[in-house]
C-alpha cells in the first residue's frame, strides 16, 4: 500500500512539474515571437520614416526625433511634421483593431467575427460622416466620440439579434453583414443630399487612409488607446472564461453578464476610435488574432499582445506599401488590407464549410 502511494504521489508530482515546464516552455514562446514582431515593425516603420519621394538617411532620422542638428535641413520638416505622426497613428489603429478583433472573436466564440465584417465598423463610419457632412462646424476632435457611439448601437443590436450561442457559428457574421449593408445604405443616403465640399470630406476619410494625418489626430487617438488596450489586457482571464459557456462560466464565479458588457465596450472603444481617426480598414481585426492564434495558442493572455502587434504591423506595413508602391500616386492602406483580408476571409469560410 505504502509503495502506491508513493508511486501516485511521484505521478502527480511529475504532472505539476512537467505543467511548469509547460507553462515556462509557453511563456518562452510567446516571448520570442513578441521579440521576432517588434523587431520586424521596428524595421517597417524605419523604412517608412526613411524611404519616399524625399529619401532620408536613418543617421538624420534619429537625430531628427532626438532634436539633434542634421545633415540636411529638409529632413527634421520631412520626419517629424509629414512622416512620423502618420506612422505612429498607422500602428496604432492597428494596434486597436487588433486587439477589437480578438476581444469579439473570443467574446462570441465565433473565429469568423471581426469588426468590419459584422458592421462594427459600418455603424462608427455612419455616426462619424453624419457629423461631417450634417454638421461640419463641429471640431474634428469629436469624431471619436460619434464613432463609438455609432459602433456601440450596432455592437447592441448584433448581440441581441444574434446572441452568443452555439447553434450556428455564423448566425453573428449574417446578422453583421445584413447590419453593415443597412449602415452602409444611410451612409450613401447622408453622401448624396450633403452639401459637396463635406461629402468631398467625407469620401476622402471613407477611403480608409492615414494620408496627411498630424499630431493632433494622433493626440486624440492615443488617450482611447492608452485607456482601453491595457483594459482589454486585464480582461484576458474574464475571456478564457467566457469561452467556457455561460454555464461553466457561471459556475466558476464570474459574472457573465457584466464581463461581457465591458469586453463589448472595450472592443466597441478601440474600433470606434480607430474608424474615427482612418476611416473604414477592413479585415484587420480578423487576420491579426488568426495570425496570433497560430503563433502562441488561445489563452487570451498571450493571445491580445501579439494580436495587438501583428495588427500595428499589418496597418503600418499596408501604408508604407500604399506610399510606396506606385509613388507619386498613394493607395490607401484600406485598399491594400482589403486586397489582402477579403480572400483570407474567404479561405476561412471554406474552412468552415468543410468541417
Amino acid at each position: 500500500m505504502t509503495t502506491i502511494q508513493n508511486s501516485s504521489c511521484a505521478s502527480s508530482a511529475l504532472k505539476v512539474r512537467l505543467k511548469i515546464q509547460n507553462l515556462i516552455l509557453g511563456n518562452q514562446s510567446v516571448t520570442r515571437v513578441l521579440l521576432v514582431v517588434v523587431l520586424i515593425t521596428l524595421t517597417v516603420l524605419g523604412m517608412s520614416l526613411s524611404l519616399g519621394d524625399y529619401p532620408v538617411p536613418p543617421a538624420d532620422i534619429v537625430k531628427a526625433v532626438l532634436g539633434l542638428p542634421t545633415q540636411d535641413p529638409e529632413s527634421p520638416f520631412v520626419v517629424v511634421t509629414l512622416r512620423l505622426p502618420r506612422v505612429l497613428i498607422s500602428w496604432l489603429i492597428g494596434v486597436g483593431l487588433g486587439v477589437a478583433g480578438a476581444i469579439l472573436q473570443g467574446l462570441t466564440r465565433n473565429p469568423l467575427a471581426d469588426p468590419g465584417i459584422i458592421g462594427v465598423n459600418a455603424g462608427a463610419a455612419l455616426a462619424a460622416v453624419s457629423l461631417i457632412v450634417l454638421f461640419p462646424a463641429v471640431p474634428t476632435m469629436y469624431l471619436p466620440l460619434a464613432a463609438f457611439g455609432g459602433a456601440f448601437v450596432v455592437a447592441c443590436l448584433i448581440y441581441l439579434l444574434a446572441g452568443t450561442g452555439e447553434k450556428s457559428p455564423l448566425r453573428l457574421v449574417l446578422v453583421g453583414v445584413a447590419l453593415a449593408a443597412i449602415m452602409g445604405a444611410f451612409t450613401t443616403l447622408m453622401l448624396t443630399f450633403g452639401k459637396i465640399s463635406n461629402v468631398s470630406r467625407a469620401l476622402v476619410w471613407l477611403a480608409g487612409s492615414v494620408a496627411g494625418k498630424s499630431w493632433e489626430q494622433l493626440w486624440q487617438l492615443l488617450p482611447w488607446l492608452v485607456v482601453f488596450v491595457p483594459l482589454a489586457l486585464l480582461l484576458a482571464r474574464e475571456l478564457d472564461t467566457l469561452q467556457l459557456g455561460d454555464l461553466v462560466a457561471k459556475g466558476l464565479g464570474s459574472r457573465v453578464t457584466w464581463q461581457r458588457s465591458k469586453l463589448l465596450l472595450v472592443s466597441v472603444a478601440l474600433a470606434g476610435s480607430s474608424v474615427a481617426i482612418a476611416g473604414t480598414i477592413g479585415f484587420v481585426g480578423l487576420m491579426a488574432p488568426h495570425l496570433a492564434r497560430r503563433l502562441v495558442g488561445s489563452i487570451h493572455q498571450n493571445l491580445l499582445p501579439v494580436a495587438a502587434l501583428i495588427g500595428g504591423l499589418l496597418v503600418a506595413s499596408a501604408d508604407f506599401l500604399g506610399r510606396t508602391l506606385f509613388s507619386p500616386t498613394e493607395l490607401p492602406c484600406g485598399l491594400l488590407t482589403a486586397a489582402l483580408g477579403a480572400p483570407y476571409f474567404i479561405y476561412l469560410l471554406y474552412q468552415r464549410r468543410q468541417r
